[in-house]
C-alpha cells in the first residue's frame, strides 16, 4: 500500500488521536454526568474543526518542504475534500443516535457516556476497516468499481427512503437480547448492568451503547468506501476519517436542539453518495480532479443546509 506516512507522521498522529481523546474525557466532561449547552457544544465543534485544519496546514508544509508544493497541494486538497466527506455523512448518523436515545428515553446529561464509548469504538473499528480496505484495493483495483455501485444505491436508497424511520421495536437485535437477558425497566443512572436479586441485569443504557455501535458499524460501511473515491493512500483515508469522527460527540450536542431544522439534509447526503460512487464508477475514462469533488460537495452540502433551513422557516410560519 503506497502511502505518504512515514513512521514518525502515523507516531505523531497516534499521539494526537490520545491527546484528543483525553481532552474530550476531562475537559469535555467524558463520561461525568453533565448536560452540555449549546454554546459549550458549539465551542468544542470549532475546537476539533480547528485541531483538524491545523493538521491540514502541517501536512501541507511539511510535503511542500520536502517533495514540492504541487503534490502537497494535491494530497493536502485530499485530506481536506475527505474529512469533509466523512463530517457530512457523518451527520445522518447523529440524526440516529437522537432515535436511539429518544427511544430508550435517556436524558442528555447520561448521553455523553454512551458517546465517548461509542466513539472509541468507531476509531477501533474504522482503522481496522481502512487497513482492510486498503490492502482490498491494492490486491484487487477492481473493487473501486463495486465500492462505486454500492454508494450509487445507497444514495439512491438513502433518498427514495429518506421519510421511513426504521422501527426500534422491530429492531432484530433488540428483540432477541430481551428474549435472552434480563433487562432493568429503567435507566439506573450511568450503570451499564446491575445486580437485582443475585441476577446480573442489563439497563437500557447498554442497548442503547450497542445500538450506537451498530449504526457506526452500518454508516462505516457507506463513509470508507465514498473517501477511498477521493485518495486510497492510507493516511490520508485514516487521518481525515478520524478527524471527523474525533469532533462527533461535539456535533451531535450541538445538533441535538436542532435536527428538526435540517428536514432536507438527507437530501444532500444522497445526491454526494451518488456523486462520489459516480466518480469511482467513471475514473477509468475520466478523472474528476480533487478540488471539483472538493467544490462539488461543499456546494451540495450547503445548498442542503440553506434549504432545510428555508423550509423549516416557511412550514412554522404562521399562516395569515
Amino acid at each position: 500500500m503506497e502511502s505518504i506516512g512515514t513512521w514518525w507522521m502515523w507516531a505523531a498522529f497516534a499521539a494526537i488521536v490520545v491527546t484528543m481523546l483525553l481532552v474530550d474525557l476531562f475537559a469535555f466532561g467524558g463520561g461525568k454526568q453533565h448536560r452540555v449547552s449549546l454554546k459549550e457544544a458549539a465551542g468544542w465543534s470549532l475546537a476539533w474543526v480547528t485541531v483538524a485544519m491545523l493538521f491540514a496546514v502541517g501536512l501541507w508544509w511539511y510535503l511542500d518542504g520536502s517533495v514540492g508544493r504541487e503534490f502537497a497541494n494535491e494530497k493536502t486538497l485530499a485530506f481536506v475534500t475527505g474529512y469533509l466527506v466523512e463530517k457530512s455523512l457523518a451527520v445522518d448518523n447523529v440524526f440516529v443516535w437522537m432515535m436511539i436515545f429518544s427511544f430508550f428515553a435517556v436524558p442528555l446529561e447520561l448521553q455523553r457516556r454512551v458517546l465517548l464509548y461509542g466513539i472509541i469504538g468507531a476509531i477501533v473499528l474504522r482503522t481496522i476497516m481502512i487497513f482492510a480496505g486498503s490492502w482490498l484495493i491494492s490486491e484487487f483495483h477492481w473493487i473501486l468499481y463495486l465500492f462505486g455501485a454500492f454508494l450509487v444505491i445507497t444514495g439512491i436508497k438513502m433518498a427514495w427512503f429518506s421519510e421511513h424511520d426504521p422501527d426500534l421495536e422491530k429492531n432484530p437485535f433488540i428483540r432477541w437480547i430481551r428474549n435472552h437477558y434480563p433487562i432493568t425497566e429503567k435507566l439506573e443512572g450511568e450503570r451499564f448492568f446491575v445486580m437485582r436479586d443475585g441476577v446480573r441485569m442489563m439497563t437500557p443504557l447498554f442497548l442503547a451503547l450497542v445500538l450506537v455501535e451498530i449504526s457506526d458499524v452500518i454508516f462505516a460501511v457507506d463513509s470508507i468506501p465514498a473517501i477511498f473515491a477521493i485518495t486510497t493512500d492510507p493516511f490520508i483515508v485514516l487521518t481525515s476519517n478520524l478527524f471527523a469522527i474525533l469532533g462527533l460527540r461535539a456535533m451531535y450536542f450541538l445538533l441535538a436542539d436542532l435536527g428538526d431544522r435540517f428536514e432536507l439534509l438527507k437530501y444532500g447526503l444522497a445526491a454526494i453518495l451518488v456523486f462520489i460512487g459516480t466518480k469511482m464508477l467513471i475514473v477509468e475514462w475520466f478523472k474528476i480532479p480533487v478540488l471539483v469533488s472538493l467544490s462539488v460537495v461543499a456546494t451540495i452540502l450547503a445548498c442542503s443546509v440553506f434549504a432545510s433551513l428555508w423550509y423549516t422557516a416557511r412550514k412554522t410560519k404562521p399562516q395569515a
